[in-house]
């Protein structure tokens, strides 16, 4: 693929953050042990561990599964 093909890159690009659970529960609105219960169902990003006893989730990760809450689960979109 030659450089000329490939999609422009942006001029400015936010790092990956990584955020603790008590972040994302604020975030989603949710609970500890729902947000695990969702985890274990395969429905909710699961977290990265960075040490044995530290858990960290993808802020990219949680915002686009907020977005995709907001459009509806089962295909439903919602009209705005």
């Amino acid at each position: 693929m030659s450089e000329s093909s490939l999609p422009p890159k942006p001029a400015f690009e936010v790092p990956e953050r990584l955020v603790r659970l008590d972040e994302v529960k604020r975030r989603v609105g949710l609970g500890k042990s729902m947000i695990y219960e969702m985890i274990r169902a395969g429905s909710f990003p699961p977290p990265y561990k960075i040490t044995p006893a530290t858990a960290r989730w993808s802020d990219r990760e949680i915002t686009a599964w907020i977005d995709e809450v907001k459009d509806g689960f089962e295909g439903k979109k919602r009209k705005v």
